[in-house]
C-alpha cells in the first residue's frame, strides 16, 4: 500500500480522509499547511499527496508543482470548497491527477486515490524500465569481466555526470573512443551533441580554426565567419583524441579553453564562454611527453583530473568471447545473416591471438568471419589464417592428457585448452546431460556452468 500525504487546514477533512484511505490499507500522513508538507516531502518516502487548493501559507496549487519538481512522479490530488472549472482545467494542466470538489464522498476519494496511484505506478514503472534500458544500452559497447575493466566502468559510472575533465590513456584499438561515448550518453549531456576531432589529422593551423572557429578575413580563404567544435559542443561533449600529438602552441590555447571555458576565434578578439564537457584520449605517455618537453606540464596537469587507461586485449584474454559474441551479433544483423555462435575451437583461436589491434582489430576479424561463414556457427576456417597459425594446437598428446603439441605456450594457455578438452570430452560421455557431467567432473552445476560460458563451450 501507499504512503499518502494529506494537506489539509481544515481537521474534518483531514480525519475524513484519515479514516476512508486508512481502510484501504494506506499510511495516511496529515499536515495543515505548505511548510510542513514541504518539509515531510523533502525527506522522501512519499507516494502521494492530497492537497487542498487553499492552504494558509501557500496556495495548494504553488505547492504542487513544487512537490513535483522534487519528484516528477508524485501523484497529486487538489481539493477545494471553491474551485471552479478554470482552476480545475489549471491544475490538470500543471501536473495534477485529479481535481476533488468538497464535500465529496468516500466512494470518490477512494476512486481517486486508486486511479491517480495507478498511474504514478504505470509512470514509475516505465522510468524505470526506460532507466534499465538506457544502462544496458549505454555499457553495451563497454564489455568486460577482467577486474580492470569492472574498475574503469565504475569509474565511468562515477564521473559522467559532472563537468570534470576526463583522460583515456591506451594503445590504439582498446576502446578509448567508446569510453568518451560512454561518458557523454551517462550524463545529463546526453541529449547534448557529441562532438568528436582527431587532432593528429589536421594540421596546426586547420586545428586552430576547427577548434575555435574564426572570423572573416583571419586567413586566405576564410571568406565567413565560422564558430568552432568548442561552440558546436556546447551544452554537450567535446572529443580531443590523439591529444598527444599536438603543438606547443595549440597547447597553449587549450589550457585557456581548460581554465576559463571560453574560446577566442581565430582573427577576433572577442571570448565566446562555452558550456561543454572535454574529454581527451591519448595513446602516447604524456609523462613521458612532459619530461621531454613535447608536451606542457601545466596543460598535463589540468587534464589529468580524471584518467582512465585502458588495457590492451592480449592483458585479457578472459574478455574476448563475450566481446566477440557481441560483434558476432551486430555483424550478424548487419549483413543479414544468420550467424548465432562460434565453435569451441574458433573461440580458441580468438583467446590465444596477441591482438596488436586490440578490440578494434577483433571487431573486423569477427566482421570477416561472419562474411565468410556458410552457416550458424563460426569456426577456425572463417578466421583469418594468420590468426589461426598462431594458436595453439588443440590436440593432446597421447598417454598424457595434459601434454599439448606444438611450440610451448605459457602455462596458463596450456591449462586452458586441456581443461576446455575435458569439459567437451565430459559433455560428450554424458550426451550433453551437463547435471551428469558436473557429477562425473567432480565439480558443482554453477562451476561447471562458469565454465562452459568462459571457453563458449555448448
Amino acid at each position: 500500500m501507499a504512503k499518502i500525504l494529506v494537506a489539509d487546514p481544515d481537521p474534518h477533512s483531514q480525519a475524513v480522509l484519515q479514516q476512508q484511505l486508512a481502510q484501504r490499507g494506506h499510511e495516511i500522513v496529515t499536515v495543515a499547511s505548505a511548510a510542513a508538507a514541504r518539509e515531510l516531502l523533502a525527506a522522501g518516502g512519499i507516494d502521494m499527496m492530497l492537497c487542498d487548493a487553499d492552504l494558509p501559507d501557500q496556495r495548494g496549487l504553488e505547492l504542487m508543482v513544487a512537490a513535483r519538481r522534487l519528484d516528477p512522479d508524485l501523484g497529486v490530488i487538489l481539493t477545494t470548497a471553491f474551485g471552479s472549472v478554470e482552476d480545475a482545467v489549471r491544475a490538470m494542466r500543471e501536473g495534477a491527477a485529479d481535481f476533488l470538489r468538497k464535500p465529496f464522498s468516500g466512494d470518490q476519494a477512494q476512486v481517486a486515490v486508486d486511479r491517480a496511484l495507478e498511474r504514478a505506478l504505470l509512470v514509475r514503472e516505465n522510468h524505470d524500465l526506460r532507466q534499465a534500458l538506457d544502462d544496458r544500452v549505454r555499457i553495451d559497447n563497454l564489455i568486460g569481466d577482467d577486474r580492470r575493466m569492472q574498475a574503469i566502468f565504475k569509474t565511468v559510472k562515477a564521473v559522467a555526470d559532472t563537468r570534470t575533465t576526463v583522460l583515456v590513456t591506451g594503445e590504439s584499438g582498446t576502446g578509448k573512443t567508446v569510453v568518451a561515448r560512454a561518458l557523454h550518453a551517462m550524463s545529463s549531456r546526453r541529449n547534448g551533441p557529441f562532438v568528436e576531432v582527431n587532432c593528429g589529422a589536421l594540421p596546426e593551423t586547420l586545428l586552430e580554426s576547427e577548434l575555435f572557429g574564426h572570423v572573416r578575413g583571419a586567413f586566405t580563404g576564410a571568406t565567413r565567419d565560422k564558430p568552432g567544435k568548442f561552440e558546436a559542443a556546447a551544452g554537450g561533449t567535446i572529443f580531443l583524441d590523439e591529444i598527444g600529438t599536438s603543438t606547443p602552441a595549440f597547447q597553449v590555447r587549450l589550457l585557456r579553453v581548460l581554465q576559463d571555458r571560453a574560446v577566442d576565434r581565430v582573427g577576433d578578439n572577442h571570448t565566446i564562454e562555452v558550456d561543454v564537457r572535454i574529454v581527451l584520449a591519448t595513446n602516447l605517455d604524456l609523462e613521458a611527453a612532459v619530461r621531454d618537453g613535447r608536451f606542457r606540464e601545466d596543460l598535463y596537469y589540468r587534464i589529468n583530473v580524471v584518467a582512465i587507461e585502458m588495457p590492451p586485449l592480449r592483458q585479457r584474454p578472459d574478455d574476448v568471447p563475450p566481446l566477440a559474441l557481441h560483434f558476432l551479433r551486430r555483424f550478424a544483423a548487419e549483413h543479414r545473416k544468420v550467424v548465432e555462435r562460434f565453435t569451441p575451437r574458433a573461440l580458441q583461436v580468438l583467446q590465444q591471438a596477441r591482438w596488436p589491434g586490440n578490440v578494434r582489430q577483433l571487431e573486423n576479424v569477427v566482421e570477416r568471419a561472419v562474411v565468410f561463414a556458410t552457416g550458424p556457427v563460426v569456426d577456425a576456417a572463417d578466421l583469418p589464417p594468420n590468426l589461426v597459425a598462431g594458436a595453439v594446437a588443440p590436440a593432446l598428446a597421447a598417454g598424457d592428457p595434459l601434454a599439448l603439441t606444438g611450440a610451448p605456450v605459457a602455462l596458463k594457455d596450456a591449462i586452458a585448452v586441456a581443461e576446455r578438452r575435458i569439459l567437451e570430452q565430459a559433455l560428450q560421455h554424458c550426451d550433453g546431460n551437463r547435471e551428469r557431467a558436473a557429477r562425473v567432473l567432480g565439480i558443482n552445476r554453477s562451476t561447471l556452468f562458469a565454465k562452459l560460458r568462459r571457453y563458449g563451450v555448448r
